[in-house]
């Protein structure tokens, strides 16, 4: 049974939404929707200021989404910029990506969102040399049949590519984070337990580990492999507590930490 301190923590740390600032806070004035207020998504060009840089990209691509609102039969009045922003925001994504995304689809992918702050952006390494980044998201959502909107947590991972001399969004996943189940049931949640089961039981590569460092939602964790080498394991903490995998690292001796892609699910079971 966990003493009162450790209850305290726990909940803290799994059953509270998160205390972050949103960073997507550009386009505050009104006015910047104006040229793009009566046109289709297929007769908006992005401006190229707009895509100048990969971190440019993503931070104007969310700050168009900030006020971006499909929410259905909610009857309380206008919510934010309406459906104004979702053409050109779509604008931001490859025309590779389009092909597979219709801006149909596109659309619907916003069904109960009335609102969109992003938390966490941060880039990521990658092991092929595209432009990837981690990004963690908060909504405002409504459910049918509910006089109330609630607060809801996504993330995922985001692949860049330039295209007409700016970056464009190449492929979005999006994950909704598990707010009651991961708390509660398993292992595979927390960083320090993956490497633990994953590379030491299943694996039986750890000779020993190493204290977890973490810098705001970073964490690193490393150990020393029974063959001699080192690993690291980047991991990013969500709001809702848990650790995302996020790249993987072997270095010999003196040498240079190298990205590898380790697959322990299909290598050592």
């Amino acid at each position: 049974m966990r003493n009162q301190q450790n209850i305290t923590s726990y909940h803290q740390k799994y059953f509270r939404p998160s205390s972050l600032k949103a960073i997507n806070l550009r386009f505050t004035n009104p006015n910047f929707f104006d040229p793009y207020y009566d046109k289709t998504h297929d007769q908006i060009e992005v401006p190229q200021e707009l895509t100048n840089t990969p971190e440019d990209t993503l931070l104007n691509y969310f700050s168009i989404l900030r006020e971006a609102a499909n929410m259905g039969g909610r009857s309380c009045g206008t919510i934010g910029h309406g459906r104004i922003p979702f053409p050109l925001a779509y604008n931001f994504l490859s025309k590779e990506y389009q092909k597979k995304l219709s801006y149909e689809d596109y659309l619907h992918s916003f069904s109960g969102i009335g609102h969109t702050s992003l938390l966490k952006l941060c880039r990521v390494p990658d092991g092929q040399r595209n432009i990837r980044f981690f990004y963690e998201i908060e909504t405002i959502e409504g459910f049918e049949g509910k006089s109330a909107e609630y607060f809801g947590y996504s993330y995922g991972f985001i692949q860049l590519e330039h295209e007409n001399e700016g970056f464009r969004i190449a492929e979005m996943s999006k994950l909704e984070e598990d707010f009651l189940c991961a708390p509660y049931h398993g292992w595979d949640h927390d960083g320090e337990a993956v490497v633990e089961v994953k590379y030491g039981n299943w694996c039986k590569m750890i000779q020993y580990l190493y204290p977890a460092m973490r810098k705001g939602y970073i964490k690193n964790i490393y150990f020393h492999g029974k063959g001699g080498a080192d690993y690291c394991f980047m991991f990013i903490i969500l709001t809702n507590g848990t650790d995302v995998e996020a790249a993987q690292f072997r270095k010999e001796g003196n040498a240079e930490w190298v990205q590898v892609n380790m697959k322990p699910e299909e290598e050592c079971l």
